[in-house]
């Protein structure tokens, strides 16, 4: 008798595939904190790819407040928000997230993958229609395929396609109980920007509902690094939900969304991730309270993060390379294929350079890129440092 296959046969399967075609995820090791000038797989090179906008992650604030939790504290919170797991300190970062985000309300979740994939369901089931950008966050994807709402795509940032696709809609038969529109605000693999005064009065228009995931441009876009409705002066009810993290240039961890005091009500009474998962530690809470202290009074970290971005934008086209659209800190160096991507990501790392490639299935094939991400804490000599060993291997290897 044939012995029966193993049932977890595929893994290695899977796996083995994944590396012969050269897709796998090869991780890096950070020893020490993200900084600047840090150490990668046992090597000292400049960081040029974290989320870390501000550098707020080793902020002194930031560390004393999340050590004084822990003292105040303890080093969980012992439960889930909804049972015996919802602290002062959580309570605490809602009031202050909404102050910042001039909102009525805020609710923190422990990821903003969890806010995606727990809320957009909920916001939209059987007898809706979700539409969505075609470049949207592999969050709201995954948020979206577990809705049992229908779907439809409308081209990357093109109001004049959103537009066709609403209009569509309002000629289906039956009618669509609601209509959720949601859209990235800041682009993560090319860091442009959704025109978001032109999609929200398209949505309001069609009596739409807008969601906006803003976690690429809280703590960047805006007056203070309020994000993208501040970016555009646009009134506080022209979106509906604004989803950010507070992983990126907040410094530190975890997802949140503000809006109406109603929807926050919702979220927390509806939503499975932040219902049935344990909540952040007091020193998270803590930290991501002090990280909004910050923004507040030292506006000193965004302006310098735009001053070194228009710098890096400009001394990289002036070598040649194409930045694509970009329009914020997230500055992709696009090359086109894959194997060049990683070629040119490696002489980096040898120049003592952390850049890491984009190549398919996260972009298209023609499209790979190393995407670069500006960091407030950058010295000019170490901005200088990196155009320098960009414009090197992109001589040496043919793309300059």
């Amino acid at each position: 008798m044939t012995a029966p296959r193993s049932p977890t046969a595929f893994l290695a399967e899977e796996v083995r595939e994944l590396v012969a075609a050269d897709l796998d995820w090869k991780l890096r090791v950070l020893g020490g904190p993200s900084e600047p000038s840090c150490t990668i797989d046992g090597r000292k090179v400049l960081m040029l790819c974290s989320n870390n906008y501000l550098g707020l992650s080793t902020h002194p604030r930031l560390k004393a407040a999340a050590i004084e939790a822990v003292r105040t504290h303890g080093a969980g919170s012992g439960s889930v928000r909804s049972i015996a797991g919802t602290m002062d300190l959580h309570v605490e970062l809602e009031r202050r997230l909404a102050r910042f985000k001039e909102a009525d309300a805020s609710l923190v979740y422990q990821t903003g993958f969890a806010a995606n994939a727990g809320l957009i369901p909920q916001l939209a089931g059987e007898g809706d229609l979700i539409v969505s950008d075609e470049l949207n966050h592999g969050s709201i994807i995954d948020g979206v395929r577990l809705a049992r709402a229908e779907r439809a795509v409308y081209h990357h940032a093109d109001p004049d396609d959103l537009a066709r696709v609403l209009k569509e809609a309002e000629r289906h038969t039956p009618g669509y109980r609601r209509i959720l529109v949601i859209t990235d605000g800041v682009f993560s693999m090319d860091g442009d920007i959704a025109p978001l005064d032109r999609i929200a009065p398209l949505a309001a228009e069609h009596g739409a509902m807008l969601y906006v995931d803003d976690a690429h441009g809280e703590g960047v876009l805006g007056r203070g690094g309020r994000g993208i409705v501040s970016h555009f002066r646009l009134d506080r009810d022209a979106v509906q939900v604004e989803m950010g993290t507070f992983s990126k240039a907040f410094g530190v961890v975890g997802g949140h969304v503000s809006g109406s005091a109603e929807l926050v009500r919702f979220a927390y009474n509806k939503s499975r991730t932040w219902l049935l998962s344990g909540s952040h530690p007091p020193a998270v809470a803590a930290a991501c309270t002090a990280a909004i202290d910050v923004l507040e009074q030292e506006p000193q970290h965004v302006e310098r993060l735009w001053t070194l971005t228009r710098r890096f934008q400009e001394a990289m086209r002036g070598h040649g390379f194409d930045l694509g659209t970009s329009a914020t800190p997230i500055v992709p160096v696009l090359v086109g294929e894959s194997s060049t991507a990683k070629r040119l990501s490696q002489r980096l790392f040898e120049l003592g350079v952390f850049a890491l490639p984009i190549v398919f299935p996260m972009v298209a094939r023609d499209k790979a890129r190393i995407r670069t991400i500006m960091n407030a804490a950058l010295t000019d000599e170490q901005l200088a440092f990196a155009i320098d060993a960009f414009a090197k291997a992109g001589r040496e290897l043919g793309l300059i």
